[in-house]
Formats: C-alpha cells, structure tokens, sequence
C-alpha cells in the first residue's frame, strides 16, 4: 500500500504489512490506515519472525506517531532555510573543509535504526567519492565483538542459526541477555517450545535475576566480566569428560590443541572456575553436563557478552564449545548473537562499519578496494576509496577532539547519550567546526550542537529493507507521508551527493534502484573464475538472486534469509550445514582465549560494580516510545537496582532518591532496592536523557574503553559510589499541554518529566526548603490557584488551577508514594470542562472511594499492581486465572513473569477461591 500524497487525505481504509522499527527480531507489523492516518497495529501472522506476535513496544507503534514533537523543517546555524539553502549550504561547507583540511577531516556516524538503502548511498558517498574511511555506526556499540568472533571462527559475520532453532534445540543458554524484556517476542517463542517439549532445558546466565528467569531450569548468577572463564572451562571439561565431536573438529576445524591448552591453563578444576565466576560448582558442573550431554544446543548471547572490554574473546569462548561439540549447522543448534536493533546486520552488509567497504569486503580482503572502485564507476566518475579502515565509534569522536575531524554528519542517532564518557563527548561536539545532523526528533541532547539540522522520515514514512537477527530481510513500507518538509534519508543523501558533482553515480528515483545495486554488488565477482580478485574465494553474503525484481517485486518482497542466489533462489535457513566455512581453507577455527576482568576497576572511592541495560517498554533513548503515554507507566522514572545490604550500607531507602558516583560523572535516580541484584552490584538503565530528567545518562559515569579488536567500549562495566541525595521536599506536577513554555522548577536538585496524554507529569525534589508554597507556585506556574490544600506541619500540599473551566496544572507537594492513581487526573486533563463533581475532587486526584491500582505492571491492558495484589488476595492464584479476571498477561505476554512474582510473594496472603458451579473440580 503506498501513502497519500503530503497534502491529501485518504477517506479509505487500507493496510499494509511492514516491519517493526524496534529490536533485531525484525517482527512483522500490519498496519491499517484510516483516513490519512494509521490507526491500529497488530502482528503480522504470516511474517516467520513472529508469527502475529509483537511485544507491548511494537503494539503501540501507531500511538508513537503524529507531527508534534517532529523536525519539519531544516535549519542552517538556528534559522529555518529551505531545502535548496540547506543542501546548498551543507555541500559548501563540506567542500571548504576538504579543500583546506583533505578528505579524512570528514566523517559520518550512522544507526541501526537507518534502513539498508540509507546505509548504503552513505557509505558509497563517504567511502566512495569524498574518500574518507571515517564512517561508523552505533551497531559499533552493540554488535561490533560478535561481528570479530564471527569472522574469526567462521570466515565472515555470519549467524548460522534461525529462529525455528530456539525451538528445536534441547537446550537453550541465555548469556548476558536479558530476553524476557529485550526481545520478548523470541522468549515467548521458547515459551511455547518449552510447553511443547517438556524435556527442553533452559540456562540463564546474568550477573542478576532477570525475568527471563521465569521458565529457566538453572540460573547462574555469574560474576560480571567472567563469562570466557565459564566457557573456558566448559571446554576443558569437555575434553576431560570425553565429550568433544573429534571427527568433527578433525574435518572442519583447526586451532582446537591450542584453544584447549589455553582453557586448561586458565580455567582449572570446576571448583576453580566456579570461584572465578562467583558460582556454585554443582550448579556450574550441572550445566557443564547439560551442555556436553546434549548435541541440538542454542546459545543465545547479547550485550552482556558484546559490552566488554574483551568482549570478542567472550564470543570465541562460545564458539569454541560449539565447534567443539560439534553443535552448529543442525536444526537447533549454535552460537547465536542476537542484535539489539533492527538494520544492525543490514548496515554491515553494505559496509556501515568504519573497518568495512561494502557487501561484507574488508579492506584487507585481496581485491576488494579495485572490485568496488571497479563496480562503482560510472561513464565520467571513478571512486577515490581509502587505502584502509577508518576511525571507529569511539575513536572518532577521540579524533574530534583532536581536531582531526573537521566535519561530522550524524544520523539517525545520539552519540551525545550513548557514547561513554558523554561529558567528553559533547566537549568535542562542541568543538567540531561543522555537526550535520539528519533526524526526525525536534528535541535531542545531540541537537543543540548542530550546525545543520536535517529533518528526516521515520517509521511509517520510510520505505526500504532491513535485516534481522536471523538473516531475514524484510520490508518497511512508506504508508503515511512525511510531515511538513521532512525527507528520506537516502534522497537526503543523494541530493548532497549531486551537488558535491556526483550526481551520476547517485541519480535514484526510488529505493528499489538502491536496493538492486546493493543485490548486484553482493554477487559481483563473486567467487567467479575470471575475477581480479587472487583466488577469489567466494563471499557469503550474496543476495544477487534478488536483482531485477523492479518496483513491483521490491514493493511485494517478502522475508527471506541471505544468501539468496540462483542456486538458493528462496533463501537458506541456516548456514554450515555442510560443515564448510567462508574461511581461506574452508575450516572454522578455535581461538586461544585469556579471560580478562573489566577493565574500569573498582576501588576504595568507587567500591561498586555497575551494570547497564534496557527496560521493558522503552527503547534507545526513548524519542520514539516516550511518544506513547502506556510505554511510560511501567518504569516511569530513572531508577537504580539496589541490593538490600547495599542500599543499607549506603544509607538509602527504597523508593528514596540516590546518587551513583563515578570518575567522569555522576547519575540520579529512585531507588529500588532489589534482591535480583548481587551485592556490591548496581543496575541502572540506558533510556534516559536531559530531555526527560537531570543527571541520569547511564553514559556519564562509563569510561571510554573499548575492545581492542572490535573497538565496542566497556559499557557493561562502571565502577561507582552509592549515596543517598538528601532532599528537603518532593513534589509531583501534572501540567497540561501548553499550559507553559518556561519550565523554571527544572533548577531542582531532581527532576523528571513523564509524558502523559494530555499532559506532562515532573517528579521533582531539591535539596533548598520552600517556606512559602503559594508563592513558590506564583513564580512557576501561570494562573491562579483555584483549590489548594496545605498542612505546615508536615510540609504537605495539594492545589489545582481551573481556567475558563479546564484543569491547567495540578501539585502535590510529598513522595510519590503519597500519590494516587493518576488515570484519574489524566483524563480530567483531556475534559473541556471539568464537572462540579470533579472539581470538587481535584484535591483527592480521584472518585470518591475510588481504589488506587498501583504501579502498572500491563501496559498492554493499564492493569496495576494494586489491581492484581487484590485479585490475588481473592483466590486469582494463578496467571491464567489472572487472565481471565483482568486480562492482564494476555497480549504481549512481557508482564508474565512480574505477574508470577507477585501471585508467588502473595500466595500466603490468598484466600482459598471456591469454585463456580460452571468450573470443574
């Protein structure tokens, strides 16, 4: 289904299948559009990645979109310019800086949140005609360590396994992820496998006791940082135990004798590894039979493995127990990495990364600068590739600094929030002498240091593929216009490319044109006889059974995993089946591994360990899904994971506020104190920024050190101070929509701006008294307070402000736990008049006897906890039976395992339920 033209309506309904913009699942999405706007989403059922699931995120996609909040216009140095002005000015500037500083002072930092296309016109201008190597992407910081153990075992960054592996396998192992909340569609996959097959197993692995450990069969709550020395160790077991796949490692494989030299050296005895690891050696030794008894064995990895220092050598440490045991290339089993965003894979198959050319050619491949430069040039245009690779995430912004980089075009992304050592990294932006940012987000950290802002398409608008973690290409389709004079990314692209005079070698008219070039790229010369290329072995990744599908068969494409090719003309569902790599001599190698601890050390002045990572219903750093009210009511405040002796020592409450110190920053947040967390070990979340609270960036108190093969920093790893931010007041301010501009309670000690429909929720606190409320509320809010409520004795007050009968703002001066249940508030903030009854109601902030639901634990169904405690209390002793009452649990299932939590904490309390005269006994 195509879109309205910008300017027109549609009257009909429409839908149209598309893909889900969050995670590296890559689920199917279907659309319906409505009257010019997209009014529903639900899964798609026959998309193989989900198979009509989504997870509350990707349900609540159409409540994310709309114009407000979105760039529509450029700007030049502040100003609004048109188009012509904006490309005119950007390609001038450009010119200037490579005229006088060369062409390695420019550089572009990309997203997995671009579409393939984008990626690919990017790297082929960057790369490919200003000859710079200084292209990165922020999969730099997710991906970048299983990308190197990949190549390093097998050949080429290829995931061998699928998705209908994880329900094949006999075992699954869940390493450093936290799969419940980060890719919740894959663990109701496992869910439902393991439902179906009692005898499958399911190991997780993590540092803390996540709800992915709802359906596990053994948790071992590692050490952080000592993941090469379990798997280490399993290897060495293995060999000891007589439990090695010795025809296989003697056909495909090479390096094993050192491999296993290097883990009996390193690993020792199981009571060794199990004291390295902070483990019980019965619980280790369990697993370590699991593993070795069982061939069909998945293990699924992520950032708790990827995030360190030695990061890649964690990833071979995987790899070289399943090369040993033989567990790859089988339906259900091998090394899986499972991506964090949705194009990560898609952006290194055209060459996103900085040590990367194009479809999957390195620099130091044999031929592969002349066999782009070759396919590349036009009839007057001849690339100018770079001689090597460039400057990687972390690296480049370390070159900024230096001045070095004299120009840095960003998108898609927020360097300023997700980089480690944030502070430094806006220090150098600052100093940067041209930042070209193209984004769809009208308020960002990043924006401030623009000098170019380009107001770019986002999901529903954008038209393109990406890849998932399974290899699986699939569309996102265009079906709602760009508002205002927002653009694609890849036109934007282009038309600086053509001024720049590249306008040959850039002349698309639509993404398909794209996208075929990119298809006949990854099967140029590939693996043919009358290459340039020495040898020319063949490289893996090839999609060039997909060139010529024209505009109809691009728009009607549906998933299908690479390598596609004449003799795979409908994909292939897993690789190394054959038991032959994409290496010189066709073997997967083993590698030697040393296991390392983190590298930021603890100690006297920073005595706690940190642990970063994702929430349920947020993403990145939450300009898209703070856009959804429900996707802020799980977790509506930053938060620190506390464990009870921790938080004793430190002197902080739970649901008190605290601060986290570290050496480059500091974090502010709400307590939550949390037996889930290993003592002296703190978690805090990546999502928040300085446009939704102060001093919470997760980033701030991250070194920048990063892996030395793959350059992806230490994020996993902090090392911090707890203690307890001494506040004379808290308040909660519900503010309606436009009611102010000015915002002047942000000099607080503590804020936090919650976005609720139809109006915006602060939490705030400081550590200065207020002797006069009413006052105080003269100098913040505008309008006159029209019921107020105050208490002197205990610092206690609640007033509203009704104007020409609409409720303006309303204040509650006390912790947040005083608060009720703000559905009520947020719906008087949506009335055009407010009635007599609930005027005289607003003080309460609720109906008459009405209950509080507590915190929302469903954000499918709004449903609290409040809510679910007392249907528990009532007999509701199980999820189903939940279900059934509150249909909490049944859409997404993400709520599953908090909702197990509570029916376990409250079971003691439940009265016996008697049964109905329907129900059977």
């Amino acid at each position: 289904m195509r879109g309205a033209k910008a300017g027109q309506q549609s009257t009909t309904t429409q839908q149209a299948k598309t893909t889900c913009p969050y995670c590296g699942v890559g689920c199917g999405v279907t659309a319906t559009v409505e009257a010019g706007t997209l009014s529903a989403v639900e899964g798609d059922r026959e998309h193989p990645a989900n198979f009509g699931r989504l997870c509350v995120k990707g349900s609540a996609l159409h409540e994310t979109l709309g114009q407000q909040g979105r760039l529509t216009h450029p700007r030049v140095d502040g100003v609004e310019v048109s188009w012509d002005t904006a490309l005119s000015t950007t390609t001038e500037r450009l010119n200037t800086l490579r005229a006088e500083y060369g062409n390695h002072s420019v550089a572009a930092y990309l997203s997995g949140q671009l579409l393939t296309e984008d990626y690919y016109v990017a790297n082929k201008l960057f790369k490919g005609f200003l000859g710079t190597p200084h292209l990165d992407t922020n999969s730099r910081l997710c991906m970048a360590s299983a990308v190197v153990g990949y190549k390093r075992a097998f050949g080429a960054d290829a995931v061998p396994c699928n998705y209908e592996d994880l329900e094949e396998a006999e075992l699954i192992v869940l390493v450093g992820s936290n799969l419940a909340w980060n890719h919740p569609v894959l663990y109701q996959r496992i869910k439902v496998a393991k439902e179906r097959n009692p005898l499958m197993r399911l190991v997780v692995i993590d540092p803390r006791v996540t709800d992915s450990c709802e359906i596990a069969d053994l948790y071992l709550g590692i050490k952080p940082g000592s993941d090469a020395y379990l798997f280490n160790g399993l290897l060495a077991w293995m060999a000891q135990r007589r439990r090695l796949d010795t025809l296989y490692l003697e056909r495909h494989t090479e390096g094993f004798d050192d491999a296993l030299a290097a883990a009996q050296q390193t690993a020792g005895s199981v009571a060794e590894v199990a004291a390295a690891c902070d483990v019980d050696p019965e619980r280790l030794e369990t697993f370590y039979y699991w593993f070795a008894s069982q061939l069909h064995v998945v293990t699924l990895y992520s950032q708790g493995v990827n995030q360190s220092a030695s990061g890649t050598d964690k990833c071979n440490a995987i790899i070289n127990c399943h090369l040993a045991g033989g567990k790859i290339g089988l339906p259900g089993a091998g090394p899986f990495s499972i991506t964090g965003q949705p194009n990560a894979m898609g952006g290194r198959e055209v060459g996103g990364l900085a040590n990367q050319l194009a479809a999957h050619m390195d620099y130091h491949t044999p031929g592969a600068l002349d066999l782009v430069s070759r396919f590349w040039t036009t009839d007057s245009l001849t690339p100018i590739l770079p001689e090597g690779p460039g400057y990687k995430a972390v690296e480049l912004f370390e070159a900024i600094e230096r001045g070095e980089i004299k120009a840095l075009w960003v998108m898609a992304t927020n360097p300023a929030i997700s980089l480690p050592d944030a502070a430094r990294v806006r220090a150098a932006l600052e100093k940067c002498p041209l930042v070209i940012v193209s984004e769809c987000a009208a308020h960002t950290d990043l924006l401030p240091y623009a000098d170019i802002v380009l107001p770019a398409s986002g999901w529903s608008e954008k038209d393109g593929t990406v890849t998932n973690s399974e290899r699986r290409i699939s569309r996102q389709r265009g079906m709602l216009p760009p508002p205002g004079e927002a653009r694609h990314d890849w036109w934007i692209i282009c038309e600086v490319a053509k001024r720049l005079g590249f306008a040959e070698a850039f002349n698309y008219a639509h993404p398909w044109e794209i996208f075929d070039e990119h298809a006949r790229l990854s099967g140029f010369e590939n693996g043919v006889d009358n290459s340039t290329v020495p040898g020319n072995p063949q490289r893996l990744f090839d999609i060039s059974g997909l060139v010529g599908l024209g505009r109809d068969g691009y728009d009607a494409l549906a998933p299908i995993q690479w390598p596609v090719t004449k003799a795979a003309p409908h994909g292939t569902a897993r690789l190394f089946e054959d038991g032959e790599f994409a290496t010189a001599n066709g073997r997967a190698k083993l590698l030697a591994i040393k296991p390392q601890g983190p590298e930021q050390a603890l100690s006297a002045a920073y005595p706690l360990r940190l642990n970063t990572g994702r929430i349920r219903d947020q993403w990145h750093t939450m300009t898209r899904t703070a856009r959804s009210p429900r996707l802020m009511n799980h977790r509506a405040e930053p938060f620190m994971d506390v464990h009870p002796e921790d938080a004793h020592t430190a002197g902080v409450m739970d649901q008190g506020l605290a601060v986290l110190t570290a050496e480059k920053g500091e974090f502010r947040a709400r307590v939550r104190v949390s037996n889930a967390q290993r003592r002296g070990e703190i978690f805090v979340p990546i999502h928040w920024t300085d446009c939704f609270t102060q001093q919470a960036r997760s980033s701030a108190l991250i070194d920048s050190i990063t892996d030395p093969l793959s350059g992806q920093p230490e994020s996993k790893h902090g090392a911090v101070a707890l203690a307890p931010l001494a506040t004379d007041w808290q308040a909660t301010l519900l503010i309606a929509e436009g009611a102010t501009e000015s915002t002047p309670w942000c000099t607080s000690a503590y804020w936090t701006r919650i976005p609720m429909r139809g109006c915006q929720r602060w939490q705030l606190a400081n550590t200065q008294s207020v002797n006069d409320w009413l006052a105080q509320l003269k100098m913040w809010l505008p309008g006159d307070v029209s019921v107020v409520s105050q208490d002197p004795t205990n610092g206690r007050l609640r007033a509203a402000c009704v104007k020409n009968g609409q409720l303006r703002w309303w204040l509650m001066v006390g912790p947040p736990k005083e608060l009720p249940g703000l559905a009520w508030l947020e719906a008087r903030f949506n009335e055009a008049a407010l009635s007599d009854t609930h005027r005289r109601r607003l003080l309460a902030g609720c109906d008459d006897g009405a209950a509080d639901t507590g915190p929302v634990v469903c954000s499918c169904h709004q449903v609290g906890q409040t809510t679910i405690v007392n249907a528990i209390r009532e007999g509701d002793t199980s999820v189903e039976a939940l279900g059934a009452r509150l249909a909490c649990g049944t859409q997404c299932g993400s709520c599953i395992p908090e909702l197990k939590s509570l029916i376990e904490e409250e079971r003691p309390n439940a009265r016996t339920k008697q049964p109905l005269a329907t129900e059977v006994v």
